[in-house]
């Protein structure tokens, strides 16, 4: 048995490190930084950082998660529709510098042979997603606000490529109307 106290302990340090974590790479960009590099920054030893993270990818999944964790817990009234899940999730990852580089640098990194950890981590989370996207269509299609002419698991992929892409394209060029762009697809969802 560990000392009374320590796992909490271990726990909020770990939450210090992310918190932390996630300025640096908004002060410093994420390619080119090691995790020596990364405990410099915040004031941790190498070994130190070891001891939370296995790995550069362990710790900037866990970074993202923190953020996208921490972004849930705003208390703000969830959105009533899908298209507007995805468009306050995506707005939402404007407002933290660096966040929707870091998405798409790990999911492409997933794809990288390797990478189990973020492999793992997307797989469910797009999974996660994409079924209660599902859940919510439906209901939206029961209710007659949303098209039943497609199936509601198609509807909520193309609902997360659609945000996934959009957001790529702000990050290459900024003046994309972002919320306005996913707020349309609320019209081509609409029954005919």
């Amino acid at each position: 048995m560990g000392r009374p106290g320590a796992y909490a302990k271990g726990v909020a340090r770990r939450q210090e490190i992310l918190d932390r974590a996630i300025e640096v790479f908004q002060e410093r960009g994420l390619q080119g930084t090691s995790l020596r590099r990364i405990a410099e920054a915040i004031g941790v030893s190498h070994a130190a950082l070891l001891h939370y993270f296995e790995s550069r990818e362990q710790l900037l999944v866990a970074v993202y998660e923190h953020a996208e964790t921490q972004r849930g817990q705003r208390g703000r009234t969830p959105p009533e529709t899908a298209v507007g899940v995805m468009t306050r999730a995506a707005v939402d990852n404007l407002e933290v510098p660096g966040l929707v580089e870091l998405y798409s640098i790990l999911v492409a990194g997933a794809l990288e042979a390797g990478s189990e950890h973020g492999k793992r981590f997307f797989t469910a989370r797009f999974e996660r997603i994409r079924g209660e996207l599902t859940e919510r269509l439906r209901a939206e299609q029961r209710a007659g606000t949303v098209r039943d002419d497609v199936p509601a698991e198609q509807l909520a992929a193309l609902l997360i490529a659609a945000s996934d892409g959009l957001q790529i394209q702000w990050l290459l060029e900024p003046s994309i109307e972002l919320e306005r762009t996913l707020a349309s697809l609320a019209v081509l969802l609409r029954p005919s």
